[in-house]
């Protein structure tokens, strides 16, 4: 028991003239409980110790035959020498052994104690020094060897193992006693009541002891920088798209943006695809929720439109015509238009599909208009330590008349600069519903490179005019990753410990609050 091992260490002390070492003193007991121990006995000033860490060599089976009975390269000189006129090569194994005459014969000749004549082993010098085995019975009687590179030698030669050991050096404290008395850490009613508080000994206070850590709910570091996010876009006026639909028709997704039905990204190694149900309704209103009417089943003042509803039906012939002929100065792509290939619903690939709905929408009542949304996206890509199936978008939209693409770059070092990223720089880049379309690169001081932070661009006018967007109303669009600006901020290298099931709890729970603006 605890206690019992308290009346040991102190009873060894008492005894010794100086100090004890617990692994010579106490070789059974292991470490946890002999540190408890003294940690009880230290607090108390009753001892003072010390930890000792080192590193221990112990030998193998075949090193301790060795020290006991002599090196291979020894037994075959010994063999070598006891056959007067020479000892034939074949012959060597049935009397040392095979592994001995193995591993002996080359030693013994690389020392030069024995000689090659013909098909016979004869020796080259009278007498030996055993080195090998009188390193290991050093190390046999004490546990090392003064010489590093011995040590280092019989490592290779796997003739020692090394061993971490911890001991504890172990003298008497200012307070020592061989008595050890139990502190009360409780001051109860009977002893206020019988007056045993007047002879106990109580406990003291140790302030500087650390308190119980509280259990709480933690925000996962993602939460902490869309949260910075989502101030930014608000401190500029923006409003908070809904992004809560993750399955999206190929309409929405690709063919209102102007995206072609061939293009690679809407393959299945590209994109997640639903298989049931198989396909979606045409683009239409979305339905008003029974809690959003009226008694008499009216929609609210509030909820109805002071405009004409939307024709969906028009606006799908519109991007249809757009694919397959052109339209609006546009030669567009010219190829079938594929009804069933618009109808398949995916799981939203980009926050861009949310984008465009709104700005459809907006369509209705064509105005000034800042939007944003921070949502899950996903794409069929192979998970590395970059790289997830599915993601966080940040993006941005501002529609407006008379936007040109100075005020997008201006915007974006404005935008850039509130998390704390200055000196932006941009690269021409291809996108199917943006042209121009920029690339966005910022300088990262810890990998010391230009990194791309996001992308950027003016929606063209075969995805704005079939909605009935103004001919002189321009759209900026930009977005970049949640989990790339999370992973600087926190100094994780693998996204796989930021998002999904390897997450580590202590990490969440433990991280501070984030400052996009500040290092």
């Amino acid at each position: 028991m605890a206690s019992d091992l308290l009346s040991q260490v102190l009873d060894a002390l008492s005894q010794a003239q100086g100090s004890i070492f617990s692994n010579d003193a106490f070789p059974a007991v292991d470490f946890t409980t002999i540190k408890s121990a003294l940690d009880r006995l230290g607090s108390r000033e009753m001892i003072i110790y010390k930890q000792i860490d080192r590193e221990e060599a112990n030998l193998t089976p075949e090193a301790v035959g060795i020290a006991a009975q002599g090196s291979h390269e020894a037994k075959v000189f010994e063999a070598v020498r006891q056959a007067v006129d020479g000892l034939k090569i074949a012959d060597l194994p049935a009397i040392v052994g095979k592994e001995t005459a193995k591993v002996g014969q080359g030693k013994a000749f690389k020392e030069g104690w024995i000689k090659k004549d013909k098909d016979l082993l004869k020796t080259a010098i009278s007498t030996i020094h055993d080195s090998s085995r009188e390193q290991l019975q050093t190390i046999q009687q004490t546990k090392t060897h003064p010489d590093s590179k011995v040590v280092s030698d019989l490592r290779k030669r796997k003739l020692i193992t090394m061993q971490k050991v911890i001991t504890f050096e172990i003298k008497k404290g200012p307070k020592f006693s061989k008595e050890f008395i139990k502190e009360e850490t409780d001051l109860t009613a009977d002893m206020l009541a019988t007056g045993a508080w007047k002879t106990v000994k109580l406990k003291p206070y140790n302030f500087n002891a650390m308190g119980a850590p509280t259990m709480s709910g933690a925000l996962h570091p993602l939460n902490k920088v869309r949260h910075e996010f989502r101030q930014i876009f608000f401190e500029m006026g923006f409003e908070e798209m809904p992004t809560n639909r993750y399955v999206e028709s190929g309409f929405w997704n690709f063919d209102a943006l102007f995206v072609p039905q061939q293009h690679p990204a809407r393959d299945l190694q590209d994109t997640f695809y639903i298989a049931d149900p198989p396909v979606a309704d045409k683009p239409r209103a979305d339905p008003v929720e029974k809690t959003e009417k009226l008694a008499d089943g009216s929609i609210p003042t509030s909820k109805s439109q002071d405009h004409p509803p939307q024709d969906y039906e028009k606006y799908w012939d519109s991007v249809k015509e757009v694919h397959e002929k052109g339209k609006y100065g546009s030669i567009g792509y010219r190829y079938p238009f594929k009804e069933d290939e618009s109808l398949k619903l995916v799981l939203r690939t980009h926050t861009t599909a949310v984008s465009t709905y709104m700005l459809y929408r907006l369509a209705a009542n064509p105005r000034p208009a800042r939007y944003f949304s921070i949502d899950r996206v996903f794409r069929n890509e192979t998970v590395d330590a970059t790289h997830l199936a599915e993601f966080h978008q940040v993006e941005g939209v501002i529609a407006d008349f008379g936007l040109a693409l100075g005020g997008l770059i201006g915007f974006m070092e404005v935008f850039f600069g509130k998390m704390g990223i200055h000196g932006l720089r941009f690269k021409p880049a291809y996108n199917p519903y943006t042209e121009p379309s920029l690339e966005i690169f910022g300088y990262h001081p810890g990998l010391k490179k230009w990194v791309e932070i996001g992308n950027s661009g003016m929606f063209r006018p075969e995805m704005l005019e079939p909605m009935g967007l103004p001919k002189d109303m321009r759209v900026y669009g930009w977005g970049l990753s949640l989990e790339r600006p999370t992973m600087i901020k926190y100094g994780v290298s693998n996204i796989r410990e930021l998002l999904g099931h390897k997450v580590d709890l202590n990490f969440v729970e433990s991280n501070p609050a984030v400052r996009l603006e500040k290092d």
